[in-house]
């Protein structure tokens, strides 16, 4: 450490260690980048497929998730490196694009990172690696098309849809009920699916859960759950043909907006006050009373006055409603939201055929079920569970279920899985690379190489001798021109993923694909990371 002026003579520090911290540019960058991105991949490996395994991971604050969902466990990883993070992305838009293949996208990219770390090598430019894996991706997706199958499926004929959906649940931690969860997914898509114009709005799907049941107790509810109950004990419970009105103003008096003060001297003045009030709340009751409404859904809490009045009236009331569930009771009941009493009117009331407060547990927890609504395109799957950890993780499952089933729906051709597609792929790939003349050859033979990855960790994952298993594989599919066969990971005695009936959506393989070249191609073109100062950003 040495002492130096600057040119106005004020003194300053050079530490001598700064000349050892040399940033890295060139191939050491991109090895460096490499090398990050191949750990996170070799974290999500052992997660892929039935039989991978699940992670467990611990926040600051000691919450537990246990998942083998992709998406969730790069989410909580928190991880620092900007490269890893860039997986991280990766894995998110695969997630919020199709919704499922989120640890297939992120072992994929790795297994490309670690190809072309082996060309880098031999002195290929990166640019010239990421053309090539370009090329063989679009060899890849062209070969998917021709390789898909088409299912048939409607209204009365749902098993392929829940084929599809049993087999995205099979890895799961639902897995023992899978049938089940698939057929409440692909019930709950078709009850809110416009099928004509291949459309899904998840706005119209609440996942609700509760801790303290059985996994199996998991239920469709064709209408709005809400976890709330009847504000007052003496007021009924069940209410049929409910005419429903929902508010976002309090039932209580208006507060003044500017600074008054009242001042009271005497009990006269008091009772005067008193009596004021209580005329605000009669009012209240009996505008809403008036419009011939049997229940009230409030945005906000009243007090006990004014929970009594309402006792008095035979009008029932449900207070603290949050503003997206409120939405949710509009959208179903048909009603519309009123902001002020005084507009407050019988054409704005919300319809339903029963309104009921289910109550279970110990704990006595409440619900409030709003069943037989005009607008049935409005479902709840409630999801029970040992504890809050199944729960959730349950809840993630049945989340990727309706997105395969949203994406049969919008494109119903599948491919079949197992890793068949990925070896079908590669074979093709290999053989088309022979007739690149250019140097790029050795880029598209080695995104082949890559693909091969998916199916040695499924073998890997399913206690299955990788190399043996796929080596058989890749001679079968040669031999008997079958691209369907693939990793018996269930140990059905059958490589035939057609007769197993293991789908995945054309779509969201395609995507994988795409977004994995994606995102190598943009990590292999970063030779330097530039972290931006204080003063840089304010500029």
């Amino acid at each position: 450490m040495s002492l130096a002026f600057d040119e106005y003579g004020r003194p300053f520090i050079i530490i001598r260690e700064q000349a050892q911290k040399e940033r890295l540019r060139g191939i050491e960058a991109q090895k460096s980048h490499i090398l990050a991105a191949k750990t996170i991949a070799n974290i999500m490996r052992s997660s892929l497929g039935p039989k991978g395994m699940d992670k467990m991971i611990v926040s600051q604050d000691g919450d537990v998730t246990v998942t083998n969902d992709g998406a969730t466990i790069l989410d909580n990883m928190q991880v620092d490196n900007q490269i890893a993070k860039l997986l991280v992305q990766l894995s998110k838009s695969q997630d919020d694009e199709i919704g499922d293949g989120t640890t297939g996208v992120v072992v994929l990219a790795g297994a490309l990172l670690e190809q072309a770390e082996g060309l880098i090598e031999k002195g290929i430019h990166p640019c010239r690696i990421s053309e090539g894996f370009e090329l063989a991706c679009k060899i890849a997706q062209e070969h998917l098309k021709k390789i898909s199958d088409k299912i048939d499926f409607s209204r009365e004929n749902l098993e392929p849809l829940i084929k599809a959906a049993m087999t995205c649940l099979g890895s799961k931690i639902v897995n023992r009920f899978h049938r089940q969860m698939g057929e409440i997914a692909v019930k709950a898509v078709l009850s809110v699916a416009d099928l004509d114009r291949k459309d899904v709005n998840f706005e119209n799907i609440k996942l609700e859960g509760r801790e303290g049941g059985k996994l199996e107790d998991t239920q469709l509810i064709s209408g709005i759950l809400i976890e709330k109950g009847i504000s007052h004990p003496q007021m009924p419970t069940t209410i049929k043909d409910a005419k429903i009105c929902l508010l976002t103003c309090p039932f209580e008096p208006p507060k003044l907006k500017t600074k008054n003060s009242i001042e009271i001297s005497n009990a006269e003045d008091f009772k005067k006050l008193g009596d004021i009030e209580q005329k605000y709340f009669v009012d209240m009751v009996q505008k809403v009373k008036a419009t011939g409404a049997n229940l009230v859904i409030c945005q906000w809490g009243f007090d006990d006055e004014a929970n009594h009045l309402l006792l008095q009236n035979d009008l029932p009331a449900v207070r603290w409603v949050g503003g997206m569930d409120l939405e949710k009771i509009a959208m179903a009941t048909g009603g519309r939201i009123v902001a002020r009493f005084e507009d407050v009117s019988a054409d704005k009331l919300g319809r339903a055929g029963l309104v009921r407060e289910i109550g279970f547990g110990t704990t006595k927890d409440r619900f409030l079920s709003i069943e037989d609504c005009p607008n049935t395109k409005a479902v709840t799957i409630f999801v029970r569970g040992g504890n809050k950890m199944i729960v959730e993780e349950a809840k993630r499952s049945i989340h990727d279920a309706l997105c395969v089933t949203r994406n049969l729906i919008r494109d119903n051709r599948i491919i079949y899985g197992g890793g068949s597609a990925e070896i079908s792929c590669g074979l093709l790939i290999s053989s088309k690379a022979d007739e690149i003349p250019t140097i790029e050859q050795y880029a598209v033979r080695a995104f082949a190489d890559a693909l091969e990855n998916i199916p040695l960790a499924l073998a890997e994952n399913s206690g299955l001798p990788p190399i043996e298993t796929l080596s058989q594989i890749k001679s079968q599919q040669i031999k008997e021109n079958n691209p369907y066969l693939g990793v018996d990971c269930n140990q059905k005695n059958t490589n035939n993923m057609k007769d197993q009936q293991v789908f995945d959506t054309l779509p969201g393989k395609s995507q994988q694909f795409a977004l994995a070249s994606q995102v190598v191609k943009m990590i292999l073109k970063i030779d330097d990371i530039i972290k931006q100062g204080p003063e840089e950003e304010q500029q």
